[in-house]
């Protein structure tokens, strides 16, 4: 699988060089996460049907953003992938440069996995160890001030977890996956959690600063590279989507957070408290010269793709409810235009 990806990955930089001729074939940019279930569409609908397998780009949520929204012309990507849901500011910088009709579509759910090597015994964490891990600045032992983050070992945060240096490969900040972590690990205490006061005493209305001194590592955007550091770094964890834990649990496994072990089932019900939805994003005014849009559209929102045994679960994806999931269906189908209201 990961040897098939790049090969993916290296063939759509390629593609996004062709001429206008060969846009028959769909372009599509975005997150890394939804990247495997949108590669799976695309493979599906070239084996299916008469178009030609749409290009996926691996470029993180945010670049994919920036690529959508740079246009409407032919040179510009017609579905952007997203592992959390489009930024107001996105949005408005679309609609800047002409990009006016887009759709939305919520595809299902997934976890953001902590990993770590399967040589290792088993760990549980807190989200306030995670926090105090990866925070550039932490509360001071009264609680009055900030401090540069200290802990450079796990048992310097906890005496009950491995002596094991602090050593966290995560993705970029252009990865939705970084800002759904930032989101979910670190502005929940300092947004309206524990450590608001001190915080908002500093000026940080909601912080999600990482710290820099070597202890978090941006690993980029191609999760797999992280996936095969965890296998040669025994100390380090990892944070990804959660399908490239389901997809190399031969090498790796998942770390329980506040004791919830990262699966479909806990993930589904909310008690895995690291999950986000996942979309795509169609820039319609580009149908009538890429007409595949429309089946591609239709094919990845099918049950047959994201229902409860769709195709996707197979390789990670948590499925919606069903009501969801028509939901979803049919503002795709009916075209249903996203508007500004709808963000933040």
């Amino acid at each position: 699988m990961t040897i098939k990806k790049s090969v993916i990955a290296l063939a759509a930089v390629a593609a996004l060089n062709v001429t206008a001729s060969a846009r028959d074939q769909i372009r599509i940019v975005g997150s890394s996460t939804v990247y495997p279930f949108s590669s799976a569409v695309a493979e599906e609908l070239g084996a299916t049907t008469k178009f030609p397998t749409p290009v996926v780009e691996s470029t993180g949520s945010g670049g994919g953003m920036k690529l959508f929204c740079a246009g409407n012309g032919m040179e510009t990507p017609d579905i952007t992938n997203a592992s959390r849901r489009m930024k107001k500011a996105e949005f408005e910088t679309c609609a800047q440069n002409g990009v006016t009709d887009i759709v939305e579509a919520l595809i299902g759910y997934d976890g953001i996995a902590i990993a770590q090597s399967k040589s290792n015994a088993d760990l549980n964490l807190t989200l306030e160890q995670i926090f105090m891990a990866v925070a550039e600045e932490i509360p001071s032992k009264d609680g009055k001030s900030l401090i540069k983050n200290p802990y450079k070992k796990w048992s310097d945060i906890d005496a009950s977890l491995p002596n094991r240096e602090i050593r966290v490969y995560g993705p970029p900040k252009s990865s939705g996956t970084r800002d759904s972590f930032e989101e979910m690990t670190m502005q929940i205490f300092t947004k309206k959690g524990k450590f608001k006061d001190v915080y908002h005493a500093a000026g940080h209305k909601k912080y999600s600063k990482i710290r820099q001194d070597g202890h978090y590592v941006d690993a980029g955007e191609n999760d797999n590279l992280i996936v095969q550091k965890l296998v040669k770094d025994k100390d380090a964890i990892g944070v990804f989507g959660y399908s490239f834990l389901a997809e190399n649990k031969d090498i790796i496994k998942g770390a329980k957070i506040n004791g919830n072990e990262p699966t479909p089932e806990n993930i589904a019900a909310g008690k895995y408290p690291i999950s986000r939805s996942m979309y795509f994003y169609l820039k319609t005014s580009h149908e009538k010269e890429v007409p595949a849009m429309k089946d591609y559209a239709s094919l990845f929102m099918s049950e047959k793709m994201i229902g409860d045994d769709g195709i996707l679960t197979e390789i990670g994806l948590i499925p919606s409810a069903k009501d969801a999931r028509e939901k979803a269906r049919n503002i795709v189908e009916n075209r249903v235009k996203l508007t500004a209201d709808q963000l933040h």
